[in-house]
């Protein structure tokens, strides 16, 4: 009996060894083919952020390519490289519903966004200002190449960003969702302006808001399409609080002379606005500021007594003559304009953001080159297009007989002549010297600075005095002087950059 119960327990326990393996087997499998798929998975999400994050950046690429050649001080600018005129001119407003493009085709595709058949329609536009009446783009519109199918990278073959194309135009309250007016309804189609701080339907406010908006497409079919909202805002300067300022000190005050047979000549510190007329806006500043009493006996002594109309031309904060010391009456005068090296960093600021340089090498040597108004003709200056020019040496615009607006700061000796207005600032630093003695009768409407930094040498003076900056007018020169005007001065500041206002990604 015990043996054959042996046999039988053995007969049942067949195969079970099998049976494990089976399941063994089965479980190796399944946890496998888990590996399996978990790989493939995370190479296939690895694989969408790839595409995701390239997509991303090649549009974004694309918007500062645009946003930096804006700006007319880059040597890409569209203004350097498109001389027909891609956009309107500087300080024209974009009409809405205009558009412009810059374009980034390879190997000699087309791109032409505005044709719905193309590959790379902008479809985009018709979403935003179709409820304002402009369902599609400019057909054709104004075109740009980018840098990237331009020499000399162009020559060297290297694999650019692959953005198609980048739109620009203006922007309205309701194309942009945006309630300009506090009106609580972003209804308006006029175009946004910007005023440093918040957005504006009135175009006195500040420089035009420009939407960017770029498409890029990878050759697997990954699209992405980013926009920005920008304007140019200008590089902040110190206040200037006189229509003339002069720098000196106790030891080496500053040196005036007016012209003595001129009794149109005034300097007022009278503030006008920026219309033809010239209308006095109510504010009053110091006609010419200085920065100690030395200085200011030493200009008062430089305007002739007689006949008395002379030194009662110079109006403006007090009683005439108008001469202040700015660090009395101004307690809030920037400290950053009463040392050689704070304002020599500041003529390097403006350097560094100058729509202009002359010479075009940007340099400086010594003894100083002299330029004459002939340099100023080609550079196309406008009241709504000033420009910040910098003069690298001395400048002489005797019988130029044309008008300037914006920024000049000179960096050597600057000889006016009366037969040109200027609108906007004046500054000459370095040598901080200004003479004149022609005819004709403009005037210069902003403010003037002159400041002695530099000895003849192009050495910078050991701070903390400053040099007496020279302003000799001869007897006989003729010209109606100097007006401050607040609203030219702030319209000539130079321009830093274009900013960012807004970023957005659009859904795909």
């Amino acid at each position: 009996m015990g043996a054959r119960s042996i046999v039988r327990s053995r007969q049942q326990e067949a195969g079970i060894a099998l049976l494990i393996s089976i399941f063994v087997l089965l479980l190796i499998s399944v946890v496998a083919i888990a590996l399996v798929v978990s790989s493939g998975t995370e190479s296939a999400l690895a694989g969408n952020y790839r595409s995701a994050t390239g997509v991303y950046y090649a549009a974004l690429s694309g918007l500062e390519e645009a946003r930096g050649r804006l700006l007319s001080k880059n040597s890409d600018a569209f203004t350097t490289t498109n001389s027909s005129g891609f956009l309107p001119p500087t300080g024209t407003a974009l009409n809405m519903g205009n558009t412009y493009y810059l374009t980034n085709a390879v190997g000699g595709e087309a791109v032409t966004p505005w044709d719905s058949s193309s590959a790379y329609a902008d479809n985009q536009f018709g979403v935003e200002f179709g409820p304002s009446g402009f369902f599609s783009p400019t057909n054709p519109s104004p075109t740009a190449v980018s840098v990237w199918n331009r020499n000399p990278l162009l020559a060297l073959n290297l694999p650019g960003p692959l953005y198609k194309w980048v739109r620009i135009n203006a922007v309205s309250e309701r194309s942009a969702g945006i309630d300009a007016d506090a009106d609580n309804l972003a209804d308006s189609t006029t175009p946004l302006y910007y005023d440093g701080a918040n957005f504006s339907n009135n175009p006195l406010a500040g420089p035009q808001v420009l939407e960017l908006t770029s498409f890029a497409i990878l050759p697997n079919g990954s699209q992405k399409i980013v926009q920005y909202l920008v304007a140019p805002v200008p590089v902040q300067l110190p206040p200037l609080l006189a229509s003339l300022t002069l720098s000196g000190s106790t030891a080496n005050p500053a040196a005036y002379h007016a012209p003595a047979s001129n009794a149109s000549y005034a300097v007022k510190g009278d503030d006008v606005d920026c219309s033809f007329g010239a209308v006095p806006t109510g504010a009053k500043y110091p006609a010419v500021g200085v920065f100690t009493n030395t200085d200011k006996n030493t200009v008062i002594n430089g305007i002739p007594s007689s006949p008395p109309s002379v030194r009662n031309s110079y109006t403006g904060l007090n009683a005439a003559p108008d001469v202040e010391n700015l660090n009395l009456t101004s307690p809030s005068f920037p400290v950053g304009l009463q040392k050689p090296s704070q304002i020599d960093a500041l003529a390097q600021t403006i350097a560094q953001h100058a729509d202009v340089t002359i010479p075009a090498s940007g340099s400086i040597t010594y003894p100083l080159s002299t330029f004459t108004g002939s340099a100023l003709t080609p550079l196309g200056m406008s009241s709504t297009n000033p420009l910040t020019v910098v003069v690298n040496g001395n400048l002489d615009i005797s019988n130029w007989s044309n008008d300037g607006f914006g920024l000049l700061l000179v960096l050597g000796k600057f000889t006016y002549d009366p037969d040109t207005t200027w609108d906007g600032i004046i500054m000459v630093v370095g040598q901080g010297q200004v003479d004149g003695s022609h005819m004709q009768n403009k005037q210069i409407n902003g403010a003037m600075f002159v400041a002695k930094t530099r000895d003849p040498s192009g050495n910078l003076l050991p701070d903390p005095n400053l040099g007496g900056a020279s302003v000799q007018f001869s007897d006989s020169m003729q010209g109606f002087g100097i007006r401050y005007s607040n609203c030219w001065i702030q319209k000539s500041q130079p321009t830093g950059s274009y900013k960012i206002l807004s970023f957005h990604e659009i859904s795909q």
